[in-house]
């Protein structure tokens, strides 16, 4: 391929790019880097062919032989890291052509796809496997929080402004705006005034100085916020003036938005995308690349590359085999060797794909992450079977308590296998007295096996071990706990909310479900996922893991009830009838509580017996804790310990 210009991330002195753009030829294959525009690289190269051609004695190109030229040409934009295709959407057989003859002269880690925003752009790279060529880099929720209030800056006033550090636009809140109001009239003038001259100007980058929050704020709200007078009024009118238009302001914005915390996901997640959001970049997000994906799931998935299947052969992505040669420690970031392995097991038990696509959560996403846990065991699969109209998704999760982990703790080899294996069964059986009990799980959980080189501290160091993992369907809805505040406004919306989570916590509280290792609480905390109906209202609860069941079994019900009043105590300020509200609750967790409680009595052979065959051991083996949650459910009076949640509930 002839190249006009320097290579690609050639640096001057400075160690600045020599050109940040380029475009690439395929008719007369070429590449031009040279710096200018675009079309001042497409004039370069007709002049850099037609010179060709006068050295082989032939005339210079028709018109219609230059726009041929043309027609097969895809631009490129080039960063510090990477080298940036932008497609034509209707066209993503050039780009895909750009991509090919890019890779043989830079790293496919340095080539990312830009125009994420359309969905052949998109659809394409997915059928490829390769959500990680246009996926935003996952942050933390605590870095998100870190980063939102590190953002708040001031000019000559108050820090009502929100800076995004890669375009140098600030973004006013209402909140923000409302708190101006209070100001010294003085101080209030000023603030308005340099608000009002910043959203008329431009920086030095091109983009606007200053811009309303959030972006889908209305134009004419926009306007009107121009257009106030604040000279012209006295003291008295512009204080009206000014909390007249944040309520006009605060009514445009979404309900969601309305809660200016970073506690409210919706809000967080918004301001988050605001103020990283950068120029040229590839920006594609979860809610683009898994259809209704919940908000929780915002920056904390990490797409890796994996497989692309063409005429149903499996084709590994070409980084692995640069990881394999170069043993690159950046590489050994993303070419994460488990992908590989939940890959090929897929593809060996199923086959039927059209593609596959995984991305690891780097982060809990429970409210209360547990400290030291393990990154990297949770993955989520996206795959598209044959004949299937639309993609299904499944959450993968690794074992906690597997072969490697049983030899970071000193045991031998043997006793690793053999308490693994054990805890799979545990778990299983887990699952199982959860349904008994009427928990709603996922309707199915699958469990999976490879094996691994064990790397821990143990002597067993570089032994090929069996590692478990499970696997089940993704659950639509959004998490109890980040269910925006707003939502609470609406007095229908919560009552269903209350009773619904009123059943479940008595489910909860009686299949003693607590952190193994801090015995906190989990209930309300991330694994309560609410799925509304078509008006919106919560219509069920599904519980998406069964984790932490079975570790209070010994404690009453009574002395393990109080935390469950929580989930009420923590929307108080959020509900217009907080009495009516707990009242659902704790009338609902009643109700399911006798239900429960007359359903076993009714069928005591069926639950007494169910775990007659696994071994029974007053250490603590899964049939003695069942054994011991049936007593305590038998034993318990519903009414008294209703009696003891209403109690913490008004504490």
């Amino acid at each position: 391929m002839r190249t006009l210009g320097e290579p690609i991330f050639s640096k001057d002195a400075d160690g600045k790019l020599l050109s940040r753009i380029g475009t690439i030829f395929f008719k007369t294959p070429g590449l031009v880097t040279q710096r200018g525009v675009h079309a001042m690289q497409r004039m370069m190269w007709i002049d850099e062919v037609n010179s060709m051609r006068a050295a082989e004695g032939r005339p210079p190109m028709t018109e219609e032989e230059e726009d041929e030229e043309l027609a097969e040409s895809v631009d490129l934009i080039f960063t510090e890291d990477y080298v940036l295709i932008r497609p034509d959407p209707n066209h993503m057989d050039l780009a895909m052509r750009a991509d090919e003859e890019l890779q043989k002269i830079v790293s496919k880690r340095r080539i990312r796809f830009l125009n994420t925003h359309a969905a052949k752009v998109r659809n394409v790279l997915r059928a490829r496997g390769e959500n990680w060529r246009m996926a935003r880099k996952p942050i933390s929720q605590q870095d998100m929080i870190e980063l939102i209030e590190r953002s708040r800056v001031s000019l000559s006033g108050s820090p009502i402004y929100y800076y995004n550090s890669a375009t140098g636009t600030r973004y006013v809140t209402v909140a923000g705006s409302e708190c101006l109001a209070d100001l010294p009239v003085d101080s209030l003038r000023a603030q308005m005034k340099e608000a009002q001259a910043m959203l008329t100007r431009r920086n030095r980058l091109g983009h606007v100085e200053l811009d309303l929050f959030p972006l889908s704020t209305p134009i004419d709200i926009k306007n009107k916020f121009k257009s106030l007078d604040i000279d012209s009024l006295d003291e008295k009118t512009v204080r009206e003036k000014v909390r007249e238009f944040d309520a006009e302001w605060r009514m445009s914005i979404p309900p969601e938005l309305r809660e200016e915390s970073v506690d409210n996901f919706a809000w967080r997640n918004a301001m988050c995308e605001t103020i990283t959001t950068e120029p040229n970049e590839t920006a594609a997000d979860e809610s683009d690349l898994i259809q209704g994906i919940s908000p929780e799931f915002f920056r904390q998935i990490e797409w890796l590359p994996g497989l692309r299947i063409d005429d149903g052969e499996i084709i590994f992505d070409p980084l692995w085999d640069e990881y394999n040669r170069t043993r690159d420690p950046e590489l050994a970031e993303i070419c994460d060797m488990r992908v590989k392995n939940i890959l090929f097991n897929a593809m060996r038990l199923y086959g039927e794909f059209e593609y596959i696509n995984v991305g690891r959560i780097a982060k809990s996403l429970a409210r209360r992450p547990i400290a030291g846990a393990r990154r990297g065991n949770v993955y989520i699969l996206q795959f598209k079977g044959k004949g299937v109209q639309d993609p299904a998704v499944s959450i993968l999760r690794f074992q906690k308590w597997g072969v490697a982990e049983h030899l970071d703790n000193g045991k031998d080899l043997l006793t690793a296998m053999y308490e693994s294996g054990e805890y799979t069964d545990y778990i299983l059986d887990r699952r199982l007295m959860c349904r008994q009990l009427g928990m709603n799980l996922p309707p199915y959980v699958g469990v999976g096996h490879f094996r691994e080189m064990y790397d821990g501290k143990n002597q067993y160091r570089g032994t090929s071990i069996r590692t478990t993992y499970s696997m089940r369907p993704y659950i639509p809805g959004t998490a109890s706990d980040k269910i925006p505040p707003a939502r609470f406004r609406n007095p229908a919306f919560a009552l269903s909310f209350a009773r619904l989570m009123g059943e479940a916590a008595a489910v909860d509280l009686i299949v003693g479900r607590r952190s193994s290792e801090t015995k906190e609480n989990l209930f309300d905390g991330n694994y309560e996922v609410v799925q509304a109906d078509a008006a919106g209202l919560p219509a069920r609860v599904v519980v998406t893991d069964h984790a932490g069941s079975f570790v209070n079994y010994l404690h009453t019900l009574e002395e393990s009830v109080p935390p469950y009043a929580n989930a009420v105590r923590r929307r108080r300020e959020f509900v217009t009838d907080f009495n009516g509200f707990a009242d659902a609750y704790v009338n609902a967790f009643e109700a399911k509580l006798v239900a429960v409680q007359e359903h076993y009595r009714g069928r005591r052979r069926a639950f007494d017996e169910l775990f007659v065959h696994r071994p029974y051991d007053v250490a603590g083996s899964g049939a003695y804790r069942w054994a011991k949650v049936l007593e305590r459910l038998d034993h318990c009076d519903p009414h008294a310990v209703a009696k003891r949640l209403r109690e913490a509930i008004e504490a």
